[in-house]
């Protein structure tokens, strides 16, 4: 094998390679008659198929998986015997090799992964703070549950529609005075300052009492579900035909019973443990946030170009997305779109550096990803599709690539752990509020 550099600038490499005919002959009559002992054809024993028979059937085919194996092989041999890792796939394009007795040339780009040094890590300091679930905080949620767990009584006096009452109405939806598909419904409630309905609609029947009628005006969302109604204006014909008010359930024993325990007091410990799983969620987000902030600034190498690329294009997806949405982040929205892909250029680049560096400290320190702990991740997402789980995992089952998306995470986490363990760490008591409050990555 000869191997001819073509190309060096920064990580980018190229080669010419080139397999002599000879070796691929040798390499092409070994295959057949590799195939020849294994054919069963009429008029030949099991086994003793010629090789000219099989040469006169399989030939082409035969080449054509050589070709694509020596390629494959060729180009890892020379990839390794000059230490260098693939970033992505490599382009290959053939010059020669189709025909008999021609020589194999390829020509091969590539970026590679640059030499990663794990920088000095003994100097890891770290604050882990941390909140505790108040009485309050538990009371706050208690509420909450005992607010959604409210009935509805009848209003028997004749009085407007208040915040918080709902209200029974017909409504004849319509655009340019023709009723649309979808857009009339009876005896449908209506609740005084809540949300599922259409921005407006809602806010304009406040202050109707039963039996009024009245024709309120809104406009769809942009990204409303049906395309010919998204960003149109319309009109209700709205009927009130019934008033209840919410009384709220009693917090206490019966509540508790209601829901499933014995007392209030068991429902209460059940609140404040997920209270407190909320408060170690974030708090886990924090210091790993604040130790990814501490890797970026240790990292001294170069990102390859092409998966900085690539994970740019991903991120933009979603903020394009987002723009049409009207969802961009308050700091975004004054950006133009230049300013805008500058910054998050340099968030790709980031997460490229980090997820190489920590791919090589867990290299470096044998850590990695079991089967159970797959098994696990595959098991918990199953669990988000209820009555799916089967064909979740047969999902799975038959794509390997989706199983692997599952083990980036979970290796990311574990050698996260393993830095945490390494560093100093300092426990700091703050409020809710505090922990709640997570800045952005330092880019």
């Amino acid at each position: 094998m000869q191997v001819t550099e073509t190309l060096s600038e920064g990580l980018k490499r190229g080669f010419t390679i080139t397999i002599p005919a000879a070796d691929l002959q040798t390499k092409q009559d070994a295959r057949l008659k590799e195939v020849a002992a294994g054919l069963t054809l009429p008029g030949f024993r099991p086994g003793k198929v010629p090789v000219s028979v099989a040469r006169q059937r399989y030939s082409a085919a035969v080449r054509a998986e050589v070709l694509e194996q020596t390629v494959s092989e060729s180009l890892q041999s020379a990839l390794e015997e000059r230490g260098f890792r693939p970033a992505g796939q490599p382009q290959v394009d053939l010059v020669s090799g189709q025909e008999d007795g021609s020589d194999l040339v390829f020509k091969v780009e590539t970026e590679i992964l640059p030499e990663i040094t794990v920088p000095d890590l003994s100097d890891l300091s770290l604050t882990r703070l941390k909140a505790v679930a108040s009485d309050e905080a538990v009371d706050k949620v208690v509420a909450d549950i005992a607010k959604r767990q409210r009935n509805f009584e009848k209003v028997e006096e004749v009085r407007p529609a208040a915040k918080g009452d709902i209200l029974t109405v017909d409504f004849v939806g319509k655009r340019d005075g023709v009723p649309f598909d979808g857009g009339t419904a009876d005896d449908v409630n209506v609740e005084i300052g809540g949300e599922g309905f259409i921005p407006g609609f809602a806010e304009q029947i406040e202050g109707m009492t039963p039996g009024e009628e009245k024709i309120i005006t809104v406009t769809f969302p942009e990204n409303y579900g049906a395309e010919e109604l998204a960003g149109k204006e319309a009109t209700f014909d709205i009927k009130a035909k019934e008033l209840k008010k919410a009384v709220d359930a009693p917090v206490d024993d019966e509540l508790a019973k209601k829901l499933g325990f014995e007392t209030l007091e068991q429902l209460r410990d059940l609140v404040r443990k997920q209270v407190e799983g909320e408060y170690e969620q974030l708090t886990r987000l924090r210091i790993k946030r604040d130790l990814l902030d501490a890797l970026a600034a240790k990292t001294v190498f170069a990102a390859p170009e092409g998966m900085v690329d690539a994970e740019f294009n991903q991120i933009w997806q979603r903020v394009e997305s987002d723009r049409k949405a009207d969802q961009l982040d308050d700091e975004d929205k004054g950006k133009d779109e230049e300013t805008l892909r500058a910054d998050y250029r340099k968030i790709a680049e980031r997460r490229v550096k980090l997820g190489l560096l920590l791919a090589e400290i867990g290299r470096k320190n044998a850590i990695t990803v079991t089967q159970d702990e797959l098994g696990r991740a595959m098991r918990a997402e199953a669990m988000r599709y209820q009555g799916q789980e089967q064909q979740v995992f047969q999902f799975f089952q038959n794509n390997p690539q989706a199983v692997e998306s599952l083990r980036g995470p979970i290796f990311e986490n574990k050698v996260v752990d393993y830095l945490i363990e390494l560093a100093k760490v300092e426990d700091k008591e703050v409020t809710p509020e505090e922990l709640s409050d997570i800045p952005p990555a330092n880019i």
